[in-house]
């Protein structure tokens, strides 16, 4: 792939600056602990298997239980940064806080206290942005995406804009409920978030357990 278009991909416009070699915190929800999914067919989990099949100086580590909230991610977190001593922390947290029609402002507030503890520790973070379908409103659907963008920009920190967007367009690609991902769902993501994390923390070209060079 070339460096134009990842930077495409990556909204980014200078070069990435190398990781240093250690583990890779995923603080979720089940967009990323594989809600419905058999075991280890999680996008986090494709990633993980990459790292180890190319013997990389990375291990990811899945931080990410069903149902949680940036409330439950802020009050996990300092467990997880002392045993696990992660050298990059991605943030995916946000979309149940939405379901459950918390206010937006607590949201920004939970990411923006996760992304500074993370930093404490010398750790770099990275934030991955959710979209919610229309019927929850115009505004609030809005105001909701843009959030992401706006801890991300006070931060400086990278954002990948939307978790699922290679598959948000087909229905196939949902399981019954229309909210999380199949299995069938799970490389096109693992893939999208490579491509993010090549180029915009200098990881190699990594390509999911399973997927054909």
């Amino acid at each position: 792939m070339t460096c134009v278009l990842l930077l495409l991909l990556a909204g980014c416009s200078r070069a990435a600056t190398p990781l240093p070699a250690g583990s890779i915190l995923v603080l979720g929800d089940s967009l990323s602990a594989g809600y419905g999914l058999p075991d280890g067919a999680a996008w986090p989990v494709l990633l993980a298997a990459a790292l180890r099949e190319q013997q990389l100086p990375w291990t990811l580590v899945n931080a990410a239980i069903s149902g949680d909230t940036s409330a439950g991610g802020l009050a996990r977190l300092p467990a997880l940064l002392d045993r696990q001593r992660p050298v990059l922390v991605l943030i995916e947290l946000g979309a149940n806080d939405a379901l459950r029609g918390q206010p937006l402002n607590a949201t920004a507030a939970n990411l923006r206290a996760m992304v500074e503890a993370a930093q404490a520790t010398g750790a770099r973070v990275g934030l991955i942005g959710m979209q919610i379908p229309p019927n929850f409103g115009p505004i609030y659907t809005r105001q909701f995406r843009d959030l992401f963008k706006e801890v991300a920009r006070e931060a400086n920190i990278p954002l990948l804009d939307f978790l699922l967007e290679p598959v948000a367009a087909d229905p196939a690609m949902f399981q019954e409920d229309g909210i999380h991902p199949t299995a069938a769902a799970q490389e096109p993501i693992a893939d999208h978030v490579a491509q993010w994390l090549q180029a915009t923390f200098g990881l190699p070209d990594l390509t999911p357990a399973g997927k054909a060079p």
